[in-house]
């Protein structure tokens, strides 16, 4: 939220969001907030105690697929199969039934005709790119992280590609690939569970200026007097505590996020 001066006095503004997401293709769940639990699949002993992993399930948005379907890869050749359908149809390239209508109908006359597909097979062997449905366009200097669901377990039979997709100027279909890993069985895609977890990243955090900034020291002897003293802090002390507490780097973490929220806030 910022404020503007209007005739004196001051009005509120609604900044834009950092990201907004329009799910044009109905049906299915809505992208969301990613939780800390992963919808409840965490044990609770990590969602507890491991800060680390219950603060990276819950880094960005889940999106997910509308449809429920399946892929068949025969090592050459991908075919794919809806709910109800007997037979499995080779793929090339295909839509949401319904969506090129329904996309003409909104688009404005210079647009139609170019509704993105569902399901497309790539040149490159047991390689399908795939569309949930989603476009997301992003604030000035946002980028978005398009990769697998952070800490569930990895569906059988195909594997995510991940991408980084600057959103803030450019505006299609949230669309991923995956890699078929399986040949000779069907391929089960759910709707109901998170498909893609996408992450916003600052476009100067990828940049080279950014990550050719590196040191490595290659033995122990690069350990500072302050590196030491840090470890002390860290590892030493809390282990050699007699009440030695569970879970306090989570609890420290915790503090430290509430302060900043609370300071972002005021």
């Amino acid at each position: 939220m910022q404020s503007i001066s209007i005739g004196g006095a001051e009005a509120a503004v609604a900044s834009p969001p950092l990201v907004r997401f329009i799910q044009v293709v109905e049906g299915g769940r809505l992208p969301r907030r990613a939780d800390r639990s992963v919808g409840g699949t965490l044990p609770v002993r990590a969602l507890r105690y491991c800060e680390p992993v219950s603060a990276a399930s819950a880094f960005g948005w889940h999106v997910f697929l509308p449809r429920r379907f399946q892929l068949l890869w025969d090592g050459a050749e991908v075919s794919w199969r809806l709910p109800g359908m007997e037979a499995f149809t080779p793929l090339r390239s295909i839509h949401y039934a319904g969506f090129p209508e329904r996309f003409d109908r909104a688009a404005p006359e210079g647009a139609r005709g170019f509704a993105q597909p569902f399901l497309a097979a790539s040149i490159q062997a047991g390689t399908v790119q795939v569309w949930p449905g989603s476009m997301a366009r992003t604030a000035p200097g946002w980028s978005l992280l398009v990769r697998p669901v952070a800490n569930l377990p990895r569906p059988s039979g195909y594997e995510l590609y991940e991408g980084i997709i600057e959103t803030d100027g450019w505006l299609a279909g949230l669309f991923t690939n995956v890699r078929l890993t399986r040949t000779g069985v069907p391929i089960e895609f759910d709707d109901d569970v998170p498909f893609m977890q996408v992450q916003p990243v600052r476009k100067d955090a990828y940049g080279d200026s950014q990550l050719n900034d590196i040191q490595v020291d290659p033995d122990i002897d690069g350990l500072t007097d302050e590196d030491w003293a840090l470890y002390t802090e860290t590892v030493v002390k809390p282990n050699s505590a007699d009440d030695r507490r569970r879970g306090a780097y989570a609890a420290k973490a915790r503090k430290a996020g509430a302060a900043r929220r609370a300071e972002a806030a005021e």
